[in-house]
């Protein structure tokens, strides 16, 4: 059996014969979070599409999340193979540790994105568009952390961009502003909850001269998640009300609001266990936002197929 990252969690992945475990871990298969990450937005934009039988496309977006996210986790260990060796929780990772070459690791994410062309084929052609304007925001993301402290910031813009390729899969979707605003909102929780990962490598990102918004923000760090997640919450509601100009909509959104105050709550820089298990707990919030958008859409049954 292979050794797995610090923040893996049990999964399948631990029962796959020794050699097939590097390829999982790879595309983080054991740390399934990520894809949740990646599909919430999405799933929020086809919330705002106005179409009800848009959500039909939901398991081929929960597939395309899987690998896609794959596929940008193995990219992004190619760029960072020599960072992560100098980072505990990134040392074990496949390409850093070599139980992964770097050829290999290419062939992976040729293989993941073959996955991702599927999918892509199964949208309406405007959304097949604005997914493809994504990859220059993916092929950039791994630099971000050399040049910026705000290398979540550019997460968020890249991990909550399926918000617009759903949003673009119905005939007549909620506004424009309502589609921004959602997406800013989901950038501030994104910023949030990176951050709170982030927080987990302070000292050794300091060493190795990687920037993060935990290291900028330093002993702020928790008030500043606090900020994010309050902006995340009033940029959803606004968005809600420019979907559906009806004050009761709000009320949809207080399951998240109350998970995100939680989060906060919990949130202790110094205790390493509780960071990893208050990130991991943003799988719930995306499903609280994404019920909350469910309630814009429209009641008519009879909603036009693409």
């Amino acid at each position: 059996m292979t050794a797995a990252t610090p923040d893996a969690v049990p999964t399948w992945v631990d029962h796959l014969p020794a050699r097939l475990q590097p390829w999982a871990r790879l595309g983080r298969f054991d740390r399934p979070v990520g894809t949740w990450l990646l599909f919430w937005p999405c799933a929020m934009g086809l919330a705002l599409s106005g179409a009800l039988d848009a959500l039909r496309l939901l398991p081929w977006f929960l597939l395309g999340s899987l690998a896609m996210r794959a596929a940008g986790c193995a990219y992004n260990d190619i760029v960072d193979r020599d960072l992560d060796r100098l980072v505990a929780r990134t040392a074990l990772r496949p390409v850093a540790s070599g139980a992964v070459s770097v050829c290999g690791a290419w062939g992976f994410v040729i293989a993941m994105s073959l996955i991702g062309l599927v999918v892509l084929l199964q949208l309406p052609r405007p959304a097949q568009l604005v997914a493809l304007l994504s990859l220059a925001l993916v092929a950039a993301y791994p630099f971000m952390k050399r040049i910026t402290w705000w290398p979540q910031a550019w997460l968020g813009l890249t991990f909550n961009w399926g918000l617009w390729v759903g949003w673009a899969c119905g005939a007549a979707p909620a506004p424009l502003a309502a589609a921004g605003l959602a997406y800013l909102g989901c950038l501030f929780w994104t910023l949030g909850y990176d951050s709170i990962y982030a927080v987990q490598d302070r000292e050794d990102d300091a060493l190795a001269g990687i920037r993060s918004s935990a290291r900028r923000l330093g002993p702020h760090v928790r008030a500043a998640v606090g900020l994010f997640y309050l902006s995340c919450v009033a940029l959803s509601a606004a968005a809600l009300l420019v979907a559906r100009p009806d004050p009761l909509i709000l009320l949809g959104l207080v399951p998240a609001a109350l998970h995100l105050g939680w989060q906060v709550r919990r949130f202790r820089p110094d205790a390493p266990a509780a960071v990893l298990a208050t990130f991991r707990s943003n799988a719930r919030t995306g499903l609280f936002l994404f019920l909350a958008f469910l309630l814009t859409m429209p009641l008519d049954l009879g909603s036009p197929r693409f």
